[in-house]
This record gives C-alpha cells, sequence and structure tokens, in this order.
C-alpha cells in the first residue's frame, strides 16, 4: 500500500461485500474483518487483487519478486536515463560532442521512453484502478502531471516547434523523483515497525523436546517454541519458561501463572492438569504434552492485540480522512483552474502547464493519510516492547483527558510476596520464631520461603528426621522423639476452627501457635501514585478487603479516597459513578475486576495477556505491572501530540505548496522532489516517539 486512498479503497471494497468490523493498516498492510461465509475470503483475495493489489496470508512469507517490483528498483532503472537527460540543462555543454547529441528531441524521447514505461506500468496502471473503484489516488495526479509533459513535448518535438517546446526530461524527472520518494517513504514507514519487529524477535523461546531413538530411549534437543506443534512431547525444569499451552503427563510443580491470571502464589498442578505458556515454574520437574500453538500463544495475542489497534483510527484522523477522501478531485480542479488562468495571465500555454503540473506534482494526500497510522504505529511499538498493550488506537487519544485513576489493591498495588503481618503463640517469642524456621528452611513452598527469609537469623533446632506433605506442610521429629509441624489449616483443623491463618504450628498434636501473612506494597506503588498526584490526577483504592487493609494501604501511598469492602457488581456501580464525574482509568487484575475494566473510560488490566484481560481492558501492562502506568499515560498524550503535529504539517505542507507551485515558484521537478519528502519528515517525527521523553 502507498497511500491512505489504498486502505480506502480495500476497506470499501470489503464493506460492499458484506465484511463488519473492517481494518486496513496502510502501515504494514494488514487487513482483518468479520464475515457470516466461511468460504469467502477466496473470493474477496480475488477481488482485492482485481483492485492491484496482491493478497497474502497471515503468517506466510512472502516469495521473491522479480526485479523493477518495488520502488527502489525502479529508481535504479530511471537513474541512469533521467541523469543523461538533465545534462541538457548545462549551457556549457550544449556545443560539446557528445552532449550536443541531447539536444535531439529524438534522443531526448528515447531516453524518456524507458522511464516513461516504467513509470505507467506502476502509477498508471494504479491510476486506472483507483477511479475505476471510485476512490482516486495520489497515483492519478503524478500519472496525469508526468503524461502531460510527456504528451507535450512529443507534440513539440513531431511538429518540430522547437526546444521550448520540450520538457522530456520533466516527465522523466518526476518519475525517477517520485519513485525516490516512494522508496524514501517505505522505509521511513518501515522504521515505525521496528519496535513491534523486536518484540516478536525477544517473544521466542527456546524448549526442551522429547523424542526417542530406535530403543524407546528418551533423547532430549532443543528448539524453539514457534516450531512446536500440537502433540509434541516437552520436558520443562524448575525456573523455565512454559514454552507454550500443554498437559502435565507426569511431574508435580509449583507453578506462578502471575504473568497470565495475575495471580502472584504459586499453584500446585499434578498429572492431567494444564499449564499455560508464559507461566514459570518455580519448583519441579514435568514432562507434558503440547495442547495449542499459533494463535493460542501469549505472543500471538500480543501481536494481535497490537495489530487490530494499529489498524484502528482515532477521532482525530476522522477529518483527515474526509478531507483526504476529495483530495484528489479538489486538487485536479485546481489544476485545471491554474492551467486557465496562466494561460489567460501570461498570454502562453507552456508555462501555464508547467505550473499546472507542478501543482499535481507537489500535492501529496499521502501526508494527510499516514499522519495518524506513522504515530500510532510508533507509539504501538514502544509500548508493546515496554510491556504495554493498548487493545485499540482510541485509547491512546483519551488518556491525554484522564484526571482520575482508580487501583485495585490485591494484586495490582501488592506484590504477591508475602510479609510476615503478626503470629500468636504460647511460646517465647524468640524460641517460637526459631522452631518455625526450623521447619519452614526445609519446605519450597512460597509461604515458607517468605517466613524462613523473615527469620533465618532466630537461629536452628536440628532434627532427627523432616519430611515435607504436599497439601499440608512440614513434619519433623527432634531427638526426643518430640513430632512438631508446620502446615495450611489442615494440619489443626481437628483443633481450632478458626481458619484465618496463613501458617498453624504444632507439637505433640497441640497448637502453639499462628503466623499470619499479608502482600508487600509493590515497590513502584508509590513513585507512581506520587507521579499521578504530581500530574494532578486524583487517585482512590477500590478493593473487596476490609476496610482496616484498605485504609492501611492507601494510607501509607497517599491515596487520596478508599472504597473497600466492595463485591464485583458494587465495584461496576463504584466505577459507573466515578466515571460520571470525570475520565477515570482502571487499573485491576482483569478477571474479578472484568465488568469495571470495562466501565471504566479506560481499563487496564495487570493480567497480562489473558483473554480476559484483553476482553475486559483496553490496555494491558505486562512484565514489570504497574510501573509501567506512567509511561502508558505519557505515551498515549504524546502519541496524540504527535498526530496533530503530523496533521498540522500534512495541511500546512499543502496548503503552502499547492498556491506557491500555481504561481510558478516551483518547478514540477523540485516539486516530485519535495512531495517526496515531505512524508520522510512526517515519519520522522513520529519516529521520534520510539526515544522521545513522555514522562
Amino acid at each position: 500500500m502507498t497511500c491512505s486512498n489504498c486502505a480506502l479503497t480495500v476497506h470499501k471494497y470489503l464493506e460492499g461485500k458484506g465484511a463488519r468490523n473492517v481494518a486496513v493498516s496502510v502501515i504494514n498492510g494488514d487487513v482483518s474483518f468479520d464475515l457470516e461465509d466461511p468460504s469467502a475470503p477466496s473470493s474477496l483475495a480475488k477481488g482485492v487483487r482485481s483492485l492491484g493489489y496482491s493478497v497474502q496470508p497471515a503468517g506466510t512469507v512472502a516469495e521473491k519478486k522479480p526485479f523493477l517490483s518495488n520502488h527502489y528498483q525502479r529508481f535504479l532503472f530511471c537513474l541512469p536515463f533521467t541523469a543523461i537527460l538533465l545534462l541538457h540543462m548545462i549551457p556549457a555543454l550544449h556545443h560539446r560532442a557528445p552532449f550536443h547529441l541531447i539536444m535531439n528531441p529524438w534522443v531526448q524521447l528515447g531516453l524518456t521512453l524507458p522511464v516513461f514505461i516504467v513509470g505507467m506500468r506502476y502509477f498508471g496502471r494504479s491510476a486506472i484502478k483507483s477511479l475505476r473503484n471510485g476512490v482516486p489516488n495520489m497515483n492519478v495526479l503524478i500519472s496525469i502531471g508526468a503524461a502531460s509533459a510527456f504528451l507535450y513535448s512529443l507534440i513539440g518535438a513531431l511538429r518540430h516547434l522547437g526546444t521550448d517546446y520540450l520538457f522530456f526530461e520533466t516527465s522523466a524527472t518526476i518519475i525517477t523523483l517520485v519513485f525516490l520518494g516512494e522508496h524514501l517513504e517505505h522505509l521511513s514507514v518501515q522504521s515505525t515497525q521496528r519496535a513491534l519487529k523486536a518484540l516478536v524477535k525477544s517473544q521466542k523461546v527456546m524448549a526442551t523436546m522429547i523424542a526417542f531413538d530406535d530403543q524407546h530411549q528418551e533423547q532430549y534437543f532443543p528448539i524453539e517454541n514457534t516450531q512446536l506443534k500440537v502433540g509434541d512431547l516437552i520436558l520443562i525444569k524448575t525456573g523455565e519458561q512454559v514454552p507454550v499451552d500443554c498437559k502435565i503427563l507426569w511431574g508435580d510443580v509449583q507453578v506462578n501463572e502471575a504473568i497470565i491470571t495475575g495471580e502472584s502464589l504459586p499453584v500446585h498442578k499434578a498429572k492431567k492438569d494444564s499449564l499455560i505458556g508464559g507461566s514459570i515454574l518455580e519448583e519441579g520437574t514435568t514432562k507434558a504434552q503440547v495442547t495449542a500453538v499459533g494463535t493460542d500463544t501469549i505472543l500471538s495475542n500480543i501481536l494481535t492485540l497490537v495489530k487490530q489497534a494499529q489498524g484502528e483510527k482515532p477521532p482525530v484522523q476522522q477529518m483527515a480522512d474526509r478531507i483526504s477522501a476529495i483530495f484528489v478531485p479538489v486538487v485536479l480542479i485546481i489544476a485545471v483552474i491554474t492551467l486557465a488562468a496562466n494561460w489567460i495571465i501570461l498570454g502562453s500555454f507552456t508555462p501555464a502547464l508547467m505550473r499546472s503540473i507542478a501543482v499535481m506534482v507537489i500535492a501529496c494526500p499521502c501526508a494527510m493519510g499516514l499522519a495518524t497510522p506513522a504515530a500510532i504505529a510508533v507509539g504501538l511499538g514502544r509500548a508493546a516492547r515496554s510491556g504495554i498493550l493498548f487493545r485499540n488506537a482510541k485509547s491512546l487519544e483519551i488518556f491525554k483527558d484522564i484526571r482520575q485513576v482508580v487501583f485495585d489493591k490485591t494484586g495490582t498495588l501488592t506484590t504477591g510476596k508475602f510479609a510476615i503481618a503478626g503470629f500468636t503463640t504460647s511460646l517465647d517469642h524468640a524460641a517460637f520464631r526459631r522452631l518455625v524456621y526450623s521447619l519452614e528452611k526445609y519446605s519450597t513452598h512460597p509461604l515458607a520461603k517468605s517466613i524462613s527469609a523473615h527469620w533465618k537469623d532466630a537461629g536452628e533446632i536440628r532434627w532427627k528426621s523432616v519430611e515435607e506433605i504436599k497439601g499440608r506442610g512440614i513434619v519433623a521429629t527432634d531427638a526426643e522423639g518430640h513430632r512438631y509441624e508446620a502446615g495450611s489449616f489442615a494440619a489443626a483443623a481437628h483443633l481450632t476452627t478458626d481458619e484465618s491463618h496463613n501458617i498453624y504450628v504444632l507439637r505433640d498434636n497441640e497448637l502453639l501457635g499462628t503466623i499470619d501473612l499479608q502482600d508487600e506494597i509493590r515497590p513502584e506503588a508509590q513513585s507512581v501514585v506520587d507521579h499521578l498526584k504530581a500530574r494532578g490526577i486524583r487517585t482512590v483504592l477500590l478493593s473487596g478487603d476490609r476496610l482496616s487493609k484498605s485504609k492501611a494501604i492507601a494510607s501509607a501511598l497517599g491515596i487520596d479516597e478508599v472504597v473497600a469492602e466492595q463485591t464485583p457488581a458494587q465495584k461496576l456501580e463504584t466505577i459507573a459513578a466515578l466515571t460520571a464525574q470525570q475520565p477515570t482509568v482502571m487499573v485491576g487484575d482483569g478477571i474479578n475486576d472484568a465488568p469495571a475494566l470495562a466501565k471504566a473510560t479506560v481499563g487496564i488490566s495487570m493480567s497480562e495477556a489473558t483473554q480476559v484481560a484483553v476482553q475486559s481492558a483496553q490496555v494491558v501492562l505486562m512484565n514489570s505491572g504497574l510501573s509501567k502506568l506512567p509511561l502508558a499515560l505519557g505515551l498515549g498524550r504524546h502519541t496524540y501530540i504527535t498526530i496533530r503535529q503530523n496533521l498540522f504539517w500534512a495541511f500546512f505542507y499543502n496548503i503552502i505548496a499547492i498556491p506557491v507551485a500555481a504561481l510558478g515558484f516551483l518547478t514540477p521537478t523540485f516539486g516530485a522532489l519535495v512531495m517526496g519528502l515531505s512524508d520522510v519528515v512526517l515519519a520522522a517525527n513520529s519516529v521520534r516517539l520510539s526515544f522521545k521523553k513522555v514522562l
């Protein structure tokens, strides 16, 4: 695709054939739509090809194309012929052999003809097809301009009217420089996709595949997760990332699914349980069978999310689209008026024609069409590379109006890394800490690890025997035969009905004490809240937890308001009321908070890359979680600023350039060069978003 009119042409064609929710990205050529008839895509692909575009199924590698199939090759082909033609503009060479031959009109025709044929083969065909489909594109202007200069010169040569009627070099130069401009524009637009391509590459992980030799012995070898197929066997060890969705065939493991579910507490998985791609094995080794690949993987969800957003248009682009749709006909009318007015005023057809051609060549509808997609591509690419996924482009623009941010508590403001909140015991406190540490140091459970890390200086008891019972806790026996146990409520259920504590400690079937743990506040939470308050954004804590705990968190962070002990339905009502007051962001885990996330002006999910998060929230924070919130807000605001800058440049360029050309201050040759560079300027301004400070 070369301009927004290309995307508009495809969009209108698909809608005319019954497609709905059509999204066409002029940046990367991706097209998506909904269609009731499953057999229709093949016929639609044929129809799109008839418009002049090639159709390539998603995920396939493009075949190598022949020479003169891209703008760079066309430019290289045309350049020698055009360079020789331009030599006649150097007066000192007019009478020097063999340069004086260039003054011969038939030599000029011979040099121009290859360039003209290549140019019309591309620009002319594209122009005719765009006119046939009712959406004239930029190539209509280029074709008419180059053809006018060529035909006028041909008539001058045939009628022997002299050098004042020869403008073969103008036709050749327009075609050559526009090919150069198109190539530079393509490079610039491709640079807006670098962040996304880097993300694709970084998301690939290695897996250990299991195969069997002739003796039915297991053999292990590394393989990229993208090469795995449903049914393949894989080995996953402690600390490794689950490469794709799979089902456990052997082994008991503790899995951290925080990247998928937002739940920090590791989950015990055994035979026949499912493992979700992207989760981490915190403990244990397993052999598993691949159950889903391709579009079901986290990587696929990320790419789908970003590409869908790239294909959307925020409200700010709507005016530009309306103008772009009628731009070419308006320019053609202006060109005709320019020709007529200058012919009357100057009394000569030749300069009037050159000015008319300059108007057509210098006009640039591409700038208006690329203003939004280029900025969005860079903004979304940087966001995705930073672990921020925007579900739609509209969210980028809305961020500029956000005045209020609502946080869920558990898993959003807290880490899932547990701290000791308190304990009760009938023993001396020092003796109790020593006993608990001596037991929990042998456990691999995350709660036990947290306790042993906090009380590692308490001293140690040497046991005669020690054993970890999965799902229950640690059991140990000392030299005197006393039996000690530290575990869940299941270990003490016969001694107490109070199941509100995390750890129960027993000696010889007697309850010695209990331990309470709580999530630690995320270390980045304070800086995030401070950043929001510094920007005048009001903060609210919305939680289903007890009021006392919620107030403690809010007080520690300096959050403005607390709404606690809320059910999901009540959260929805609260968010609806807050959103009615002013534009509001809701940050939650994307599961229990799904209704509230959907109701907020912008929902931001902490449940990275899950389907629930994708469907309920407009933005997904991955990897470092909450720390990315200021960057998400900043990127949204500065992407919108960049879009406005691009649109200003596009309108300013055309408003200034067209009258200047009409008044004769620009030649068609210079106009062709400036037109090509105008899109480069726009793309370069968009690329600044890749490294621009946005906080």
